[in-house]
């Protein structure tokens, strides 16, 4: 399933670099405009996509630190005297 989104991704940057193409080239177009419709339609849109594929595996990394923090303390834990 993985797979199949970070195609979708690479097909959407894909779509976003020819929109950004078209506005350089276009005659009323500029670069600066090009700059501009990649980093909304494509950019901006893609790092959001990311961030929440992603979150998943950050939460399971967090949940492997927290564990692997509280067994470090509950094993150097000085004993009472």
């Amino acid at each position: 399933m993985l797979l199949y989104m970070y195609l979708v991704i690479i097909a959407w940057l894909y779509v976003a670099v020819m929109m950004a193409a078209a506005e350089a080239t276009h005659s009323q177009g500029s670069v600066l405009g090009a700059i501009v419709t990649f980093l909304i339609y494509g950019l901006v849109p893609m790092a959001i996509v990311i961030y929440i594929m992603n979150a998943p595996s950050r939460r399971t990394a967090r949940r492997k630190a927290e564990a692997l923090e509280a067994e470090a303390l509950k094993t150097n834990k000085p004993e009472d005297q």
